[in-house]
């Protein structure tokens, strides 16, 4: 080796007398540091709430267009349902079943013909109106026994955070 190359610092910033750190060194290091910095974190906030109190006409309003999403839902599903058994031939051999237990008592009697589409959509329909209207008069009456409860042990804790 020559001593030209031995009196050089390395290349780690460390001179060659004690592996000590140079000034320029350092403040290389401070600099390129200072040029990518870590985010510091964000402190996550929390609110505590408590919900003392609901609208019972907000819960008539809201209470009233869930229960028609569900009457809708309920009449799309029993179709479904009909139409599916239709296909899959479930009717025929229930009325094959039928034929066999009561023989020829059962005579011109098939599930089409007691319980065609038309009724069994009508029923359903039926069912829908009347879930919508208790459905719509529970929501507000749960509104109120909430309120009334509420003003007796402070209502419904909440924390919620900011993530």
């Amino acid at each position: 080796m020559s001593t030209a190359a031995s009196s050089r610092p390395a290349s780690g910033g460390a001179s060659a007398s004690g592996g000590r750190t140079t000034k320029s060194a350092k403040r290389a290091a401070g600099e390129q540091e200072g040029l990518v910095r870590s985010v510091p974190k964000a402190k996550v906030r929390r609110a505590r709430l408590l919900v003392t109190k609901i609208d019972p006409w907000s819960a008539l309003k809201l209470g009233f267009l869930l229960s028609v999403a569900l009457g809708i839902i309920t009449v799309v599903g029993v179709i479904a349902l009909w139409s599916l058994m239709d296909m899959a031939g479930i009717f025929n051999q229930i009325n094959d079943v039928l034929g066999t237990v009561l023989g020829a008592e059962s005579g011109n009697y098939t599930v089409q013909s007691i319980a065609p589409l038309g009724t069994v959509v009508s029923l359903a329909t039926i069912v829908a109106v009347l879930n919508v209207i208790v459905l719509t008069l529970l929501s507000a009456v749960m509104a109120i026994i909430y309120n009334l409860s509420a003003g007796l042990v402070g209502g419904l804790g909440l924390t919620l955070t900011d993530d």
